[in-house]
């Protein structure tokens, strides 16, 4: 059964286009992820999905209820983490959290279970104020306020950007474990390194799907030779090869370069050899597996 379907969903700002005619389904149970640069659309489709923002056009909804029609019912069902910290930064870490179970017409004391994983972490910091605490734990308290009321199914917009490393890994294992417990989570994020702990992902870039299915089934649907390369001016190189007879794709990937070559029987050497000859030194080409990032950055220049 499916928890999510839209059907040409269709938002406009003036002449911009953010939403192009979406067509998706997420399952029940699913950890969903939108993978995206910023402005390609995510946010505009998550506050619509939470019935936060109008369509112009098309239909979605959310365990069986229309995200226009059926918006009262449907936000006693949903938790959401907007992309910005939405918390009140003058109450305490306990007080935010009471004051969003009081909305819900719950109580901490009677949902302390379905957040006592995450809240023990902060609840050393209960009295501090949200504004005076660290991006982690304002994410954790934010969480915990998305969950007081026992959803059924999680949005998150972004939700680890802006915190540090270690603080991602520790918030997507949390997720992790909330979707062990059955809850449907919808997950947002620029970060293509996090398309992996998804179930599956929609490639998102202006306002269209570019492509939905298993982060392993993505990343296989890049179908050319892909090379690791640096050398000892990075920038000079770039440009180098994106004026390159032979270049087919070239673009920054860390402290590499990502490129595929056009030629079907190309060898590093004679590459190497040319950027010798251009003075290029340390040079270093090496065979790569693609990932979504080199998936969506195909299609991007492909559109």
């Amino acid at each position: 059964m499916n928890a999510v379907t839209a059907q040409n969903l269709t938002k406009a700002y003036g002449s911009e286009t953010a939403l192009n005619a979406l067509n998706f389904e997420v399952r029940e149970g699913e950890l969903f992820g939108f993978i995206g640069p910023d402005g390609a659309g995510k946010t505009s489709l998550f506050r619509i999905l939470t019935s936060l923002l109008l369509p112009d056009s098309g239909q979605a909804k959310v365990l069986g209820l229309d995200v226009v029609a059926d918006y009262r019912e449907l936000r006693r069902w949903y938790g959401y983490m907007p992309g910005k910290f939405s918390l009140y930064q003058d109450l305490s870490v306990e007080e935010n959290l009471h004051f969003f179970a009081d909305i819900f017409g719950t109580s901490v004391e009677e949902n302390y279970d379905s957040i006592k994983d995450i809240y023990r972490q902060i609840e050393p910091f209960r009295t501090r104020r949200a504004a005076d605490l660290s991006g982690g734990m304002k994410q954790k308290l934010a969480l915990c306020c998305a969950l007081i009321h026992r959803p059924r199914i999680l949005f998150l917009d972004e939700p680890t950007t802006g915190v540090d490393a270690v603080s991602r890994v520790e918030f997507w294992d949390m997720l992790k474990r909330l979707q062990a417990n059955g809850l449907t989570i919808i997950v947002s994020t620029p970060y293509m390194e996090e398309a992996s702990q998804c179930d599956r992902i929609a490639l998102l870039d202006g306002g269209t799907i570019l492509e939905t299915d298993t982060p392993e089934g993505v990343s296989k649907r890049f179908d050319h030779p892909l090379y690791a390369m640096k050398a000892d001016r990075q920038y000079q190189l770039l440009k180098a090869l994106r004026m390159y007879a032979f270049t087919r794709s070239v673009y920054s990937f860390g402290e590499y370069l990502h490129y595929t070559d056009i030629r079907s029987d190309f060898r590093p050497e004679w590459l190497r050899e040319d950027l010798a000859m251009l003075e290029f030194d340390q040079i270093e080409i090496k065979p790569v597996a693609p990932g979504v990032e080199d998936r969506l950055m195909e299609l991007m220049e492909a559109g």
